[in-house]
């Protein structure tokens, strides 16, 4: 049984001027006549404006029904009704710009919920078994639940998060970057990058916001492992298999390449581009090192063994990118720094990998090719680099 609380706002609607409280199953009229239940005396009301009635489906469940008899009609939830149920917190017009009623109806008792105590869970298991809950909850940071420190570098850490549907990756700014200004534009310039693209190799970006004077950023979980990481834990991969990733990396930059204005990544290497586990694709990750072609350059970003001598001295350009997926072929092809490789020869400093075996003149070639000193004698673009890559895999 719901008992039903009625309230009349003022003309104003900034308050309740009165209220009338009813038990089931009384008739409720409304209207200017002096002989109904609830009596509001305004011009737009009629006599009998409107009747709520009270109907009972078995002992102690019912429902309230609302039913217009005004000439100028009624409206719930601003909706013009003939009759209607009533729910609780219903907004009640009689005539459009009328008197405003707000219904509250009495709610049967809930049982209170047992929390759930995350028993005879396996180890390691972020969420119960039994409720589907997390079972550790590290902080909460706005509405994310943290669940676990995935890493930690010189920006920021980044945390296994979670929002009531969905696991994702939340990036914090250290708090030493946040008073530095450059390092605060950086942060803020990668969320508003996220934000611009969309490409099934890009962790999808979710929200950016402040929180406890902290910038943060919360994107999509990429279930895999970067490629640094991959290689020192199984070793140097096959020829085949590194060319098949490079040519999918080279589709995402030619994404991002052709971008208006182009963007430049900058920091290409193995530790920020992710493979995906359930079907070895490729994700290009980190944007905070991102640059918008024609924006001032002279600042020097990148990790030094896969930066491009024109990206070294601050004035990268998208064949920047590209010379990076040579040293990061060294590293897959051979497990090893690709400063391992680099020797004086004639025309100044280059990569010889003349004593690897699974490194065939014509991949050497193709080194050869993207990381020439000067970016007009590389590839010109990523569309290059994939076709040229492509034949190579035909030849071996």
């Amino acid at each position: 049984m719901k008992n039903i609380q009625i309230s009349l706002w003022d003309e104003h609607r900034s308050q309740i001027s009165q209220q009338w409280q009813f038990t089931p199953p009384a008739p409720i009229q409304i209207g200017r006549s002096p002989e109904h239940q609830v009596v509001i005396d305004r011009p737009s009301i009629s006599r009998l404006h409107a009747t709520i009635g009270y109907t009972s489906l078995r002992q102690g469940v019912g429902y309230w029904e609302i039913s217009n008899h005004g000439a100028n009609g009624t409206f719930v939830n601003d909706l013009s009704i003939e009759r209607v149920l009533l729910t609780n917190g219903d907004r009640i017009q009689l005539s459009k710009a009328g008197a405003l009623l707000t219904i509250q109806l009495d709610v049967a008792p809930v049982p209170p919920i047992v929390p759930c105590e995350h028993l005879n869970n396996p180890p390691q298991t972020l969420f119960c078994v039994h409720c589907g809950q997390p079972i550790t909850i590290e902080r909460q940071i706005h509405q994310y639940q943290i669940l676990k420190t995935l890493g930690q570098g010189g920006m920021g850490t980044t945390y296994l998060a979670w929002d009531a549907a969905k696991l994702l990756v939340l990036k914090e700014m250290n708090a030493d970057m946040a008073v530095v200004p450059k390092a605060q534009e950086l942060f803020e310039r990668e969320a508003k990058i996220l934000q611009s693209l969309h490409h099934p190799g890009i962790p999808e970006y979710y929200d950016f916001f402040v929180a406890s004077g902290r910038k943060y950023l919360a994107m999509e979980l990429i279930h895999g492992q970067d490629l640094e990481l991959y290689v020192m834990e199984r070793g140097q991969v096959t020829l085949a298999q590194a060319i098949d990733w490079m040519m999918q990396l080279c589709e995402i930059l030619g994404y991002i390449h052709q971008q208006q204005p182009p963007l430049i990544h900058r920091d290409i290497k193995p530790a920020n581009i992710l493979v995906r586990t359930i079907d070895r694709r490729i994700f290009l990750l980190d944007f905070g090192a991102v640059k918008e072609i024609g924006t001032l350059g002279g600042t020097k970003i990148g990790a030094p063994d896969y930066m491009a001598p024109e990206q070294n001295n601050g004035q990268p350009c998208t064949q920047s990118d590209l010379y990076a997926i040579g040293p990061t072929l060294i590293f897959l092809l051979t497990g090893r720094n690709p400063a391992d490789f680099i020797e004086l020869q004639p025309d100044g400093y280059r990569f010889n990998l003349a004593a690897v075996a699974i490194v065939t003149p014509q991949v050497q070639a193709l080194i050869d090719k993207v990381t020439q000193r000067r970016s007009r004698d590389r590839y010109l673009t990523a569309a290059d680099l994939a076709a040229a890559l492509q034949q190579l895999s035909t030849i071996n």
